[in-house]
């Protein structure tokens, strides 16, 4: 078997076959999964935004400082401010995103195959463009989303208003910006989420071969020895914390900025520079990266949690393959 047939034969076995996939289990267990990673990560999400917006006054300027002070006013459920509007719009978000990831990697994939270029570089290619084109996708439905739920997260917090719902978010943002300030920050989410999420994939996508290889499963030896599903569940794993972490040091500076401006009211809007130059005014450069750990765990966490239960919903779905020999990349 040459170079070009091996390639394209390992790539056959590194990725989900879109067309055989049952989605109807796909998406209806699929729900249930990502709802279920969702409630486990949210806290996280909330940490990470109010580090964001704390100002050079502000007292809980950590990650565990912020936990103390949620959990010594609110409890439990302060963690959670904002839940109720994420998870109405994350079942549709999640299906738009993962159906243009998918259907965009398997044509990318066919049209970087004719370049011959080596296969952590084509995964690197194909997995990029398809994390670009499913976050562009998605944004419509996601920036409103968002700026509802980051703004019931830091009410009350440094000076933010109050809120009585997500509800009287819209009807508050509506009265004073109209229908724009759902999308306050949109340049600035597509330009955060979609780098974004092309890093993480062409990350993942190329970390994963190398990690392959490195475990002695490359292209010329997947017939004779398949990995077991615990290589499969840890090279999976590693690919994806290493993804969180170059995603979220590249692109955690304008997620700050982005986060900034959809939380402010009406009476405080300030433009990008005025922004950047307020944080560098407060902290330093380093200011543009507040809320790092919490974003490169989230990030971290959640792509290898989609990766797994893509994993779990391949061998469960009615896929005509040979699960012993398959290994699944989201």
């Amino acid at each position: 078997m040459d170079t070009a047939r091996s390639q394209t034969h390992s790539f056959g076995q590194t990725e989900i076959n879109w067309d055989k996939l049952d989605k109807t289990k796909f998406y209806v267990v699929g729900a249930g999964i990502f709802t279920g990673v969702t409630v486990a990560l949210y806290p996280v999400s909330l940490v990470k935004t109010r580090l964001q917006v704390a100002t050079k006054d502000t007292v809980e300027r950590s990650a565990f400082s912020v936990i103390r002070s949620i959990l010594r006013t609110d409890g439990i459920p302060g963690l959670y401010r904002g839940f109720g509007t994420v998870i109405t719009g994350a079942i549709p978000v999640r299906i738009i995103f993962l159906t243009a990831l998918e259907t965009t990697k398997a044509a990318a994939f066919r049209s970087v195959e004719p370049f011959k270029l080596s296969e952590p570089t084509q995964a690197a290619i194909a997995n990029g463009i398809a994390g670009l084109a499913a976050s562009l996708c998605s944004q419509a439905v996601f920036v409103p989303i968002d700026v509802v739920s980051q703004r019931l997260m830091v009410q009350g917090y440094s000076g933010h208003a109050t809120y009585n719902g997500g509800l009287d978010v819209v009807r508050k943002v509506f009265k004073s910006d109209g229908i724009r300030g759902l999308y306050r920050g949109f340049g600035l989410s597509v330009m955060t989420y979609a780098p974004s999420s092309a890093v993480w994939w062409a990350s993942y996508g190329s970390s994963q071969r190398v990690i392959w290889r490195l475990v002695g499963h490359d292209s010329v030896h997947e017939k004779y020895a398949p990995p077991s599903q615990w290589t499969v569940v840890s090279v999976q794993a590693a690919g994806g914390i290493f993804a969180g972490a170059t995603a979220s040091c590249i692109t955690t500076p304008l997620d700050t900025i982005k986060t900034r401006l959809q939380v402010m009211g009406h009476e405080k809007r300030h433009t990008v520079r005025q922004v950047v130059k307020g944080l560098i005014a407060d902290d330093g450069w380093k200011g543009l990266y507040r809320g790092l750990g919490p974003r490169f765990f989230s990030m971290s966490a959640w792509g290898t949690s989609m990766i797994l239960a893509y994993e779990y919903l391949s061998r469960d779905s009615s896929f005509s393959l040979n699960i012993g020999s398959e290994r699944t990349s989201l």
